[in-house]
């Protein structure tokens, strides 16, 4: 997802471990320093539940928090890998709103039909 990521927007992204002033640490799935890019990214394919919605949120909670505490101007990127996935946060709700209002965009990128099938396979199995 990074790879497909990177190559439209035109960065390179690797995850890092960024250490923060006070100490703390936050692991983030795609940095690139120039120009300066913070990614988050959710390969989950349909709506997401209430507590997977969550973790989107805590994402971009920790994306902006990174990009305040370091003061370098990221790009801040919330990735998804299926428009049902990503609905929600470009819509009309308050979070959505929370989202835009932090600078966060949202993308899609259309992964192979071959890893759609294999992440379907593996929520399939998560939900049994």
């Amino acid at each position: 997802m990074l790879r497909l990521l990177g190559a439209h927007i035109g960065v390179t992204l690797q995850s890092e471990r960024i250490h923060l002033p006070d100490g703390a640490y936050v692991d983030v799935d795609g940095v690139c320093t120039n120009p300066p890019a913070l990614v988050e990214a959710w390969a989950h394919q349909g709506p997401p539940k209430s507590a997977q919605r969550n973790k989107i949120l805590g994402d971009a909670l920790k994306l902006a928090h990174v990009n305040t505490v370091l003061g370098t101007g990221h790009r801040l990127i919330l990735c998804f890998s299926d428009e049902a996935a990503c609905a929600p946060f470009t819509g009309r709700s308050w979070y959505a709103g929370a989202i835009r209002t932090l600078g966060i965009e949202t993308h899609v990128v259309t992964l192979p039909d071959n890893l759609v099938k294999d992440i379907l396979a593996a929520q399939q199995r998560q939900y049994r």
